[in-house]
Order: C-alpha cells, then sequence, then structure tokens
C-alpha cells in the first residue's frame, strides 16, 4: 500500500509503481468517482483501442499535417478518395 497527500490545488500523485503496472503516463486521463466513503481513480480512453487510425490512415493524415505546414491543402473530394469514404 502507497500513502499520497492532497496537494495544494487538490492534487494527488499515483505513486510510480501503480501508474507503470497500468500503463498510465503523463497526460493520460483518469476518471474519479465516490463509491460510498472511497474515491476510485480509473483509467480513462478519451478514443476507444478498436477507433484507432490504420496505418493507411495515419500516412494520409501525417501527409495532410506536413501540407498544412507548408501552407498547403487539400481538397475534401481528394481526401475521401484518399480514405475510401
Amino acid at each position: 500500500m502507497a500513502i499520497s497527500k492532497i496537494g495544494q490545488r487538490r492534487q494527488v500523485v499515483i505513486p510510480k509503481e501503480i501508474c507503470d503496472g497500468l500503463g498510465l503516463t503523463e497526460g493520460d486521463f483518469v476518471e474519479v468517482s465516490r463509491q460510498r466513503d472511497l474515491v476510485v481513480v480509473k483509467p480513462k480512453r478519451l478514443v476507444d483501442r478498436e477507433e484507432k487510425l490504420t496505418r493507411a490512415e495515419e500516412k494520409v493524415v501525417a501527409k495532410g499535417l506536413k501540407e498544412l505546414k507548408r501552407g498547403q491543402s487539400t481538397p475534401w473530394s481528394s481526401l475521401k478518395h484518399d480514405l475510401d469514404l
């Protein structure tokens, strides 16, 4: 069992061994709820794992980001074709 202290802005540090065991890293989200006299903290994903982009979709997105950085854009009709929509 690990003990944490509530900080100045009601922040609580989750011990490293617990974060590592749950695969939590800086920037991840957690859901905090109350169950009677307990505080429950659950890892929370804002996007389901099944909804991740495919490799082909990642390439299209990366290409688009590069174009945006160069000040270019791609018409929606072209994007629809690239994404098979």
